[in-house]
């Protein structure tokens, strides 16, 4: 028996697919992924590369090989970016997806066990996965047959030397290996303009909804929409209080709603009388404290409001993040399991 879930994630594709199709734009000549790691930055892995693929994106990218294997049905062009231990060499020997190498570790591993296509990771100042540049320019992978080289922007969110340094030293590595293609820039990287698409850009927040630098917030559309039921109406009289700790006083009789929605779900304590339900274009604000799985809004202007009945919660990632001081991200890849989907 399936029992309908009290909280929706209601996801619009058409927005989902509009971002894919500005950063595809902004990319110019350069192909334009899509990062689907974390289950699809919150949204659902499945949902998202299905709805991508039928936009036309080609290149997808997970973090590990249990995330391919789920999305191994769809068929799609997959690199897993976490490399490859001794514990994934069946799951790449059988074609799961290409290993993204991070390691001479790594690319010894994947030579003994027979090769092929591969991608590999480059460290351009990051420090975080990837091989160095000398060790490239030294021919460490020479013989591999790279389908893509890639390179990860520590801070293209922000307007920093480090960016160029970072291109400047991926750039360096052009007809230095036999790498079929070259991809550094992320979705703040595609910001920064055509010198750092190479041949594939691969966007992961902007996709979703993210604003990864203030001058993108015009191309992008609101993605992720979570909805909550009412589970009780209650009348607070002046002078009550709401929640834990007793944080919010009604300076007025208020009507209060009381959501199946918390910190639990992914609704951040951090939005505590900061976030809100919209309805009609109505701001209803939240009340007091998140707790783990209920939170309480003011519904006092909407007396139509009553059990059982669904609100949207304002979530514009950007507007939440600056409110909450979470980051988007966060923001998005918390949101959790007891949502339903679609």
């Amino acid at each position: 028996m399936e029992i309908p879930a009290p909280l929706r994630l209601r996801i619009d594709r058409d927005a989902l697919v509009s971002n894919w199709q500005a950063l595809d734009r902004l990319s110019g000549a350069a192909a334009c992924g899509a990062a689907v790691k974390a289950n699809g930055y919150g949204l659902g892995a499945s949902l998202v590369a299905e709805t991508l693929v039928r936009a036309g994106c080609r290149d997808f990218f997970v973090a590990s090989w249990a995330e391919a294997q789920a999305l191994a049905p769809l068929g799609l062009t997959l690199s897993v970016l976490h490399g490859l231990r001794a514990e994934d060499v069946p799951a790449a020997r059988a074609g799961l997806a290409r290993p993204v190498l991070n390691t001479p570790e790594q690319i010894g591993r994947w030579r003994d066990s027979g090769g092929g296509a591969c991608d590999v990771m480059v460290d351009t100042g990051m420090n975080r996965l990837g091989v160095s540049v000398e060790a490239v320019q030294g021919g460490l992978l020479d013989g591999l047959t790279i389908e893509t080289l890639i390179s990860h922007l520590a801070c293209a969110d922000e307007d920093v030397a480090m960016n160029a340094r970072q291109r400047a030293a991926f750039a360096s590595l052009a007809g230095r290996t036999d790498a079929r293609r070259m991809s550094l820039a992320n979705s703040a990287g595609i910001g920064l303009g055509a010198g750092y698409h190479f041949d594939l850009t691969r966007p992961g927040l902007a996709l979703y909804g993210g604003i990864p630098r203030p001058d993108m917030a015009e191309l992008l559309r609101q993605v992720a929409f979570p909805e909550a039921q009412i589970l009780q109406r209650r009348h607070v009289p002046a002078g009550e209080t709401v929640g834990y700790n007793a944080t919010w006083t009604a300076p007025a009789d208020t009507e209060v709603a009381i959501l199946n929605l918390g910190y639990a779900d992914g609704y951040r304590r951090a939005l505590s009388g900061l976030g809100a339900a919209v309805v009609d274009g109505v701001r209803l604000p939240v009340l007091g404290r998140v707790s783990m799985d209920l939170l309480a809004i003011d519904v006092t202007v909407r007396p139509d409001l009553a059990e059982g009945d669904w609100l949207t919660m304002g979530y514009d990632l950007a507007t939440a993040s600056a409110a909450s001081g979470v980051s988007q991200y966060e923001l998005l890849t918390g949101l959790g399991r007891r949502f339903g989907r679609g």
